[in-house]
């Protein structure tokens, strides 16, 4: 990614978990916007996001503390067997975080219109595009973006997030993300008349009329996965609404 200027403008902290076991937290809580183990910050500049990870590295100060902790010989063998296998320890984490860095880096670079924008510009993509950008085997790509949660300006996400289905555009130009259509549907189901509920074939008419080519069956797969019933069940709700304010 480019380097941005010396004049930009800090986002809100961007945090991620680079390392399996350190402060684990579950989907639940990263909804919430608990913040998970190191840190990685968003800067943007010229509408370029860099994204970096803190060092969690044994620091020398630490190392001294220690090693001066040892009185005899035997403690001083036995600390700095411990600081050896300690230090092993974190270069491989501080790999395994450059690892997630350098897949992260990339999926900001790719979905930078979703960050700047919102979730109606959410590029369809893959990890095999990921694991060609970035030189990578698409199972590193998997593995590394699996249970980690990236913080940004808009929420706290899981990387797999990003990863999307691509659903056709009607006029076969670039196609719409999974995700953007499924936020449609929503969208378009909490702005219905209650006068005039939409079926799943009303709904497919006017996301075609947006440019989106999607059958009735996805329509109703997505509204399912939402967990928005049906147009005869929400009609009924809306009436018993309706009734009881009466």
């Amino acid at each position: 990614m480019n380097r941005p200027s010396k004049s930009v403008e800090t986002l809100p902290t961007v945090t991620i978990n680079p390392v399996d076991g350190t402060n684990v937290i579950n989907a639940a809580e990263a909804a919430n916007g608990v913040a998970l183990s190191g840190n990685v910050s968003g800067l943007a500049a010229n509408s370029t996001f860099l994204v970096t990870v803190t060092d969690n590295g044994v620091t020398k100060s630490y190392t001294a503390t220690v090693t001066a902790a040892g009185t005899n010989e035997a403690d001083r063998s036995f600390l700095a067997n411990c600081l050896q296998n300690a230090n092993w320890l974190t270069k491989s984490l501080e790999q395994r975080a450059r690892t997630i860095l350098k897949v992260a880096s990339e999926i900001v670079r790719q979905q930078d219109a979703f960050l700047a924008h919102g979730v109606r510009h959410l590029r369809p993509l893959n990890l095999r595009t990921i694991a060609d950008s970035i030189a990578m085997h698409e199972s590193t790509v998997s593995r590394v973006t699996s249970n980690k949660y990236i913080a940004t300006p808009r929420g706290v996400f899981e990387l797999k997030y990003f990863f999307t289905a691509a659903i056709q555009s009607v006029a076969g130009t670039e196609s719409h993300s999974a995700e953007a259509v499924r936020d449609r549907i929503r969208e378009l189901i909490d702005k219905e008349d209650c006068d005039e509920i939409l079926s799943d074939d009303r709904i497919v008419a006017m996301l075609t009329e947006h440019g989106v080519n999607i059958a009735r069956r996805t329509v109703a797969k997505y509204r399912e996965a939402m967990r928005i019933p049906s147009s005869v069940e929400r009609r009924r709700l809306k009436q018993m609404e309706l009734t009881a304010a009466s």
